[in-house]
């Protein structure tokens, strides 16, 4: 077989469908997941700090733009810090960032199970968990496409849910005898910022949306012009429907946030369902907050497959995760290895994977917007001109806004947190060893020089990628 006809990656999303990519792994409906535990935090201003965690993540989001322009291949933060401080920083990201990756998935098998229980409490939890993780499983082998329309069809039950929510809350705010302030929730509170800042550092990871957009560039029509408008587009409609059902939910129900045990803070959601439109519409939204989990589910397991498939392309992992199926053109393998690894899901406590999801995706996030500033204001060689006022901002003073934020966001994890995180690290320190002879090698990555066959082969994918400031002959 040529080299030409090899299987790849198929170039099949447009702008709406990668925005709704991300939107659906963010899942409109998550804010009912932490809904108990941020209110509590802020004394129910949950709405002001969603609006804190947007705009701190839309400095991120920007990075992410930045970077998949200069570098439109799958691989996200492990491609963009691999090119810009080297092979071994760029694995390591790559090995953190999985921590949260692959803990995505499974953290939304495992409320598929939870949820459904709850319903249908005959049938235990590990068999709908089980169900969902197959049922995913069997999606992403048969490709991207399928995956888009199945998240189109997630979004729509999402925006019927919210705008029936948004109703009822309102209705049921006016209609009773209580005094409704609507401007309220968007204020700091007795606790002042900090409070609401404690509270948008919880939210935060609410937007992994738009980093599981740019793992998406090789299946992308248009990646360089795409992409990053979809990351951008996918943090402020998710942004947009968090603000709106929180605040929607502020209105409708405040009650005495630190007076609730754990168990009811865990159980906002549910509780604020039942106030405002009884059990029919709590059955409803059950309904929608399954077939949402399984969308981020489902688009949690093709961006990890993504990552896995790229590092295995490079050389630092077995290179059969670098298989695609040659019908379907999806990295089959690396699917596969992330359904296996989910099957932990079966075991493991919720707060264990919750936890566990944002030491990886924050020290992404951190590590990408410093490669913004490497990549264009000091790249390997030199620049061939000093950089203008306007780039000194846009790649220099703002990605280092967006560091500053989300260190600040970092170093606010559990001390438990910080060790798995640093016992993971660790292994892939390993495993550079073992791949480079005892660090005797250098640590194999993407070559995007002229010429190189990588690119002659991502050429072969659909679309020429030269590279913006390029050292060239």
């Amino acid at each position: 077989m040529s080299e030409t006809t090899q299987p790849h990656l198929k170039r099949a999303l447009g702008l709406t469908g990668l925005t709704l990519f991300g939107v659906t792994y963010m899942t409109v409906i998550t804010v009912f997941t932490t809904y108990g535990i941020v209110n509590q935090v802020t004394d129910g201003h949950l709405p002001a700090a969603y609006i804190v965690a947007v705009v701190t993540m839309l400095f991120t989001a920007a990075s992410y733009g930045a970077m998949v322009r200069r570098y439109p291949v799958a691989g996200s933060a492990y491609t963009y810090t691999q090119q810009s401080f080297g092979g071994a920083v760029g694995f390591l990201t790559g090995w953190v960032m999985l921590l949260d990756y692959l803990f995505i998935p499974m953290i939304n098998f495992m409320l598929i199970g939870i949820y459904l229980n709850t319903q249908f409490p005959a049938v235990p939890v590990w068999a709908f968990t089980l169900a969902a993780l197959l049922l995913v499983l069997l999606f992403n082998v048969l490709g991207i496409n399928l995956v888009s329309k199945v998240n189109m069809a997630i979004i729509a039950l999402s925006v019927v849910l919210v705008v029936v929510f948004m109703v009822l809350a309102f209705k049921f705010a006016f209609g009773g005898d209580m005094s409704v302030n609507l401007i309220e929730p968007f204020t700091f509170g007795e606790g002042g910022i900090g409070a609401v800042a404690s509270g948008a550092a919880i939210l935060a990871l609410s937007f992994l949306g738009f980093d599981a957009v740019s793992t998406l560039s090789e299946e992308a029509k248009r990646p360089r012009k795409d992409i990053p408008r979809a990351i951008v587009l996918a943090t402020l409609v998710g942004g947009f429907f968090f603000i709106l059902v929180s605040w929607a939910g502020a209105v409708a129900y405040h009650p005495d946030w630190a007076a609730l045990s754990d168990s009811e803070l865990e159980a906002a959601g549910v509780t604020v369902m039942n106030n405002i439109g009884g059990e029919a519409f709590t059955a409803f939204f059950v309904a929608v907050y399954v077939a949402c989990a399984f969308g981020s589910g489902m688009t949690g397991q093709v961006s990890v497959s993504r990552i896995l498939y790229a590092m295995g392309r490079d050389g630092m992992l077995p290179k059969p995760l670098s298989r695609l199926h040659r019908r379907f053109g999806t990295p089959v393998v690396a699917a596969m290895v992330v359904s296996v690894f989910a099957l932990s899901s079966l075991f493991l406590s919720l707060d264990t994977v919750a936890f566990m999801i944002s030491f990886g995706a924050l020290a992404a996030f951190a590590l990408v917007n410093l490669s913004v500033i490497r990549t264009y204001l000091f790249p390997r060689g030199g620049r061939r001109e000093p950089a203008t006022a306007w780039e000194w901002i846009r790649y220099g003073l703002l990605p280092l806004i967006g560091f500053g934020l989300t260190i600040w966001l970092w170093t606010s994890l559990e001390a438990t947190t910080w060790l798995v995180g640093a016992a993971w690290l660790a292994v892939g320190v390993i495993i550079i060893a073992i791949v480079t002879g005892g660090f005797k090698r250098p640590v194999p990555k993407m070559d995007f020089s002229e010429g190189d066959p990588t690119t002659q082969q991502i050429d072969q994918l659909g679309e020429d990628f030269p590279l913006e400031g390029d050292r060239r002959e």
